[in-house]
């Protein structure tokens, strides 16, 4: 009669580490979420502001007027619309570089996990090597390389670079692993398939979530890339939104009010990877929990 008295204590001292736990937890993550709304609320309160307010007003405060349509309709204005095009030529660089670097991806993880051929593990291991070497370590080789073939300061001299994602190709394998059963393969090759017909029509589809995955992740490194176009590209005319922003910035002494222009550009360039994530988040989703069930 006594023995369920004696566990109490435990119980208790059980109850009082959960909820240590997870108090730890919900503030750390409290404590993150507030480190990186702050400067996208701060953003967006700065959008509604005139140059003088920016200067002159608190900051995490919404402007007394509301002055959005005249900021945007500056920002699309200013230098003959020049930041229309850096959106056309970040998302040309995004769309394409992205599209490419997914196929070319999910095509290396898928062979280097179904088919057995020499020296598979040690390419596999050159290739994840890559992903340890820091981007911007091999964008002064990568410019001397342009240099030589005469490309750089032109769209291919981007848009190369970024078609190669060592870590999709890490992302791509693991995902074919367990999304592909070997059996798939086989009753596809039996019924007279090749090998990049099985591909396409058997372990491509398979892999859409994986595949879509690796999509967005490339993407959104190529939306937000500056470094490689910085370095390769002094058109212009070629310029994606951060190199042109950082131009604006840079000539803030000639004329003040590009920091109202950089601002608003900022604002208005994080909209397409709010509109591409969210519904492309739902379906990435579905396709996990779909593969999970499977």
């Amino acid at each position: 009669m006594n023995e369920p008295r004696t566990n109490e204590p435990r119980t208790n001292e059980r109850q009082r580490h959960w909820w240590l736990g997870r108090a730890t937890a919900t503030t750390l993550c409290a404590i993150a979420a507030l480190y990186t709304l702050m400067p996208l609320v701060w953003m967006v309160f700065g959008v509604t502001k005139t140059l003088p307010e920016l200067y002159g007003s608190n900051g995490f405060s919404p402007s007394a007027g509301f002055h959005v349509p005249d900021n945007v309709r500056d920002l699309f204005a200013q230098d003959e619309g020049r930041f229309a095009r850096w959106i056309l030529n970040t998302a040309l660089y995004a769309v394409v570089g992205a599209a490419v670097a997914t196929l070319l991806s999910v095509a290396a993880g898928y062979a280097f996990d179904k088919f057995a051929f020499r020296g598979r593990e040690k390419w596999y291991a050159l290739v994840i090597a890559g992903v340890l070497v820091p981007h911007t370590a091999i964008v002064v080789p990568l410019y001397l390389m342009m240099s030589e073939i005469r490309m750089t300061d032109t769209f291919w001299s981007v848009l190369i670079p970024v078609m190669v994602n060592p870590f999709g190709v890490y992302l791509a394998r693991a995902y074919a692993s367990g999304a592909i059963p070997g059996e798939m393969l086989e009753a596809a090759r039996i019924d007279g398939a090749g090998e990049i017909r099985t591909f396409f029509s058997v372990g491509l589809r398979m892999m859409g979530p994986g595949a879509l995955t690796i999509f967005l992740f490339q993407f959104i490194a190529i939306w937000n890339n500056f470094f490689l176009p910085l370095v390769m590209v002094t058109d212009n005319d070629l310029f994606t939104i951060g190199q042109g922003l950082f131009t604006w910035s840079s000539a803030v002494s000639q004329n003040p009010d590009y920091t109202r222009l950089v601002v608003v550009g900022s604002a208005v360039a994080t909209i397409p990877l709010i509109l591409l994530f969210i519904p492309l988040q739902r379906r990435w989703r579905a396709g996990l929990a779909e593969g999970g069930i499977k």
